[in-house]
C-alpha cells in the first residue's frame, strides 16, 4: 500500500503520488477534503435525527459524466489535511453529536485513512465508521479495511459495460464493484441496528452503551423504522445504493436483480430517484432530464415483485431538493 507507484484503485495508473504526481483521481497522496460537517441526507439509519459526521474527500477515480458532486470529484474544491488532523476531525464531529463518521469517496487516500482511523481507535473513539463509495474499488483495498469499517455504503451504478464505459469511462465497473461489494458483505455480515437514546447535553451514544443495548435484526428494524419517536441507527451492515438514470430501466432492473439474487436480505438496497441533470450532461440528451415518476414507480414495483423487503426508497420529487452540500471547507 505504500509503494511509490499507486495501484490502489482499478485504474492502476501507477503514478508516484508520494512525489507529487497526480493520479487519475486528480490527487497526490496528501489528503484533500472539502467539508466535514453533520449531514442529514443519508439513509434514515445513517443520518438519524442528529446527522452523520460526513467528511467529503476531494477527487474521484470514476469521473461520471453526470456527477452530482462535480466540484469535489474534479478535485477543484478542498484543502490539504494531515492524517493527524483527520483524527481530530473525527472527535470534533462526535462532539457535535454525529451518529457516525461517514467517509465519502475516500478510497484514493486509503493508507492515510487507515492511519487516522487506527489512531482514533487507540484514543478511545467509539462511533461507527461508514465507508461511502462509488463501488469502483479493488477487493484488496476493501480487505485492508477489515475490522475498521462498521458500515459500507457503496453504489452499484451499472451492470452493463456499455453504459459504465459511456457514462463513467469504466467498462469494468460491474466486475470491480461486484467483487468489492462481496468483500464488504463478508466483513459486515447481516445488518444490525440499535435504538439511540437521547442523553442530557446531547451526548453521543457511547460504545459500552451500544454493546449493552439490544441489537435489532432487519426484521425488527423494518417493523418499527416508521415510528417517528424511534431513532434507530445501523450498527453494522452494508447498504447498496442504486441511482436511477433516465431511460435506463433495463439496467436498473439488472442491478436490483443481481443484488437480490446474490444477497437476499443480507444487505439493504437504497433505490434513489434524486438524479439531477446538471449542465455537464448537455452533450448527453438522454440524460438531460429527471427520472419520471412512472420510471421510478416501475423500478420499485419490480423490486417488490422480486421479493425485496430490505430497501429504502425516496418519496416525492427529491430531484428538486438539494442533496449537494456547500463544499466550503467547513470543519477542516
Amino acid at each position: 500500500m505504500k509503494s511509490k507507484e499507486c495501484f490502489l484503485c482499478p485504474r492502476k495508473c501507477g503514478v508516484n503520488r508520494a512525489s507529487g504526481e497526480i493520479g487519475f483521481c486528480g490527487q497526490t497522496d496528501k489528503i484533500r477534503a472539502a467539508r466535514a460537517a453533520l449531514h442529514f441526507w443519508e439513509e434514515p439509519c445513517i443520518s438519524g435525527e442528529d446527522g452523520s459526521g460526513a467528511v467529503f474527500f476531494s477527487g474521484c477515480n470514476l469521473k461520471c459524466v453526470f456527477c452530482q458532486n462535480e466540484p469535489i470529484a474534479k478535485g477543484t474544491a478542498g484543502r490539504e489535511i494531515t492524517p493527524e488532523r483527520l483524527t481530530e476531525i473525527f472527535f470534533e464531529l462526535k462532539e457535535q453529536g454525529a451518529n457516525n463518521i461517514n467517509l465519502v469517496t475516500a478510497g484514493h487516500f486509503l493508507p492515510q485513512i487507515i492511519t487516522a482511523i487506527e489512531r482514533a481507535k487507540l484514543e478511545g473513539f467509539d462511533l461507527a465508521f461508514v465507508y461511502n463509495t462509488s463501488g469502483y474499488e479493488e477487493v484488496d483495498a476493501i480487505r485492508a479495511l477489515d475490522g475498521l469499517i462498521d458500515i459500507y455504503l457503496p453504489d452499484l451504478k451499472y451492470v452493463s459495460p456499455e453504459l459504465s464505459g459511456k457514462y463513467s469511462h469504466a467498462p469494468d465497473y460491474f466486475l470491480k464493484a461486484s467483487g468489492a461489494i462481496a468483500e464488504m458483505v463478508r466483513q459486515t455480515g447481516e445488518p444490525a441496528f440499535y435504538m439511540k437514546k437521547q442523553h442530557e447535553m446531547t451526548m453521543a451514544y457511547s460504545l459500552w452503551e451500544k454493546e449493552a443495548a439490544h441489537l435489532m435484526d432487519a426484521v425488527e428494524y423494518n417493523q418499527i423504522c416508521d415510528d417517528p419517536d424511534a431513532d434507530i441507527l445501523m450498527a453494522r451492515g452494508t447498504i447498496v445504493r442504486h441511482l436511477l438514470l433516465p431511460g435506463q430501466l433495463e439496467d436498473s432492473r439488472a442491478v436490483i436483480r443481481y443484488l437480490y439474487e446474490t444477497y437476499g436480505d443480507e444487505i439493504y438496497l437504497s433505490i434513489m430517484n434524486q438524479y439531477t441533470p446538471l449542465p455537464q450532461v448537455a452533450g448527453y440528451p438522454e440524460l438531460n432530464r429527471k427520472v419520471s415518476e412512472e420510471e421510478y414507480d416501475a423500478i420499485l414495483q419490480y423490486a417488490m415483485d422480486l421479493g425485496v423487503e430490505n430497501a429504502f426508497f425516496q418519496e416525492g420529487d427529491v430531484a428538486s431538493e438539494s442533496f449537494i452540500p456547500c463544499f466550503d471547507e467547513q470543519g477542516l
